[in-house]
């Protein structure tokens, strides 16, 4: 049945005048994650272990592969690339990467996800890569629990990060931040405000079930978006907005400001119905679902053919499409099914 499945979805997509790639619940595919590296220099709780073991060089893609791989997802009507990580500035050779992706004919946004701590000296040559937006991971404006929640962060070098990368000029940049209970959830008035007195967005985001974690319990420190905008709806006047970024997030504008306040609620408010992305891991593994482990080894397929001009490998991404889930099924009371750290994900 699979195999049926997959030719039915060749022949459709192969006899499109536009490449497109659509899953089998009508959903075009038009927006791909990249992560370019599993390593990072932070250890923030909720994304790793803190005794991780990274991958050996000889199993992640080279920086020549990602390249190869991002074009044939392009060529198939990928339209957005969002770069990943772990945080993807600590791997060498990203910005010539970035400047090549920057490049693609058809990509109309190059984006990227980093927690900060590289954007002081790297901001400029990013905007000069063709980076266009940035999110930042910024979980608390307190020094302290900063460090406690990164584990290895400093938060003076992000705040100095986040200064940068508004001079070098990005069209829009975005906080990220994950709300845990009794950790920083009393911070999400004083994060918006930062937003705002920086003219930046922001996003609050539930955290996903993903990997082993052992220093909370993730039913215990969850924060759902409702309880986050019942808090703001003290100091602040939300006006629901249809603005949208190409990702899951829902935005709210703020009366007398600029900024966007999103929220990503996995749990309290499902956003699979929508969904119009893959992600690539640094393993070369193309990822259906952030909460399934449906992929596949795209990394395998093009090392078994040196010599493929890109024709096996958008096959295999075309075909990769059926088998796309309908939705995540997170559960915060159980253990995670998914065992995989978002640092081996993308984000």
């Amino acid at each position: 049945m699979l195999l049926c499945q997959v030719k039915l979805f060749y022949i459709s997509m192969t006899t499109l005048p536009t490449p497109r790639l659509i899953d089998r619940f009508g959903r075009i595919i038009d927006y791909l994650r990249i992560s370019i590296t599993d390593r990072c220099d932070f250890r923030c709780l909720y994304c790793m272990a803190e005794d991780m073991v990274f991958l050996p060089r000889s199993q992640i893609l080279s920086l020549e592969e990602l390249f190869f791989m991002a074009k044939a997802f392009v060529e198939l009507g990928v339209k957005k690339i969002r770069v990943t990580g772990g945080e993807p500035l600590v791997r060498k050779g990203a910005l010539g990467l970035l400047a090549g992706l920057g490049q693609l004919p058809g990509l109309k946004e190059l984006v990227m996800t980093t927690n900060g701590s590289q954007l002081e000296s790297l901001a400029v040559p990013l905007k000069a890569a063709g980076v266009t937006r940035l999110n930042i991971s910024l979980d608390t404006l307190d020094a302290e629990k900063f460090k406690a929640i990164t584990r290895t962060g400093d938060l003076a070098q992000v705040l100095r990060g986040i200064a940068a990368a508004k001079t070098a000029g990005f069209e829009r940049i975005k906080i990220n931040a994950v709300i845990l209970k009794h950790r920083n959830h009393l911070e999400a008035c004083d994060l918006v405000q930062f937003a705002v007195d920086h003219g930046i967005d922001i996003s609050f985001i539930e955290e996903m079930p993903l990997g082993v974690v052992n220093q909370h319990d993730r039913a215990e420190a969850y924060y759902s978006s409702r309880q986050i905008k019942a808090d703001l709806a003290h100091r602040f006047n939300l006006i629901a907005s249809p603005e949208k970024t190409g990702g899951p997030s829902n935005y709210y504008r703020l009366a007398g400001s600029q900024s966007l306040v999103g929220f990503i609620s996995p749990h309290s408010d499902n956003f699979c119905s929508r969904c119009n992305r893959v992600r690539l891991t640094v393993e070369g593994r193309l990822l259906l679902c952030l909460g399934h482990e449906h992929s596949v080894d795209l990394k395998h397929i093009i090392r078994s053919h040196p010599d493929d001009d890109g024709a096996l490998l958008k096959q295999a991404i075309i075909a990769a499409m059926a088998i796309k889930p309908e939705k995540h099924e997170f559960n915060l009371h159980e253990q995670p099914v998914i065992l995989r750290h978002m640092n081996m994900t993308g984000g």
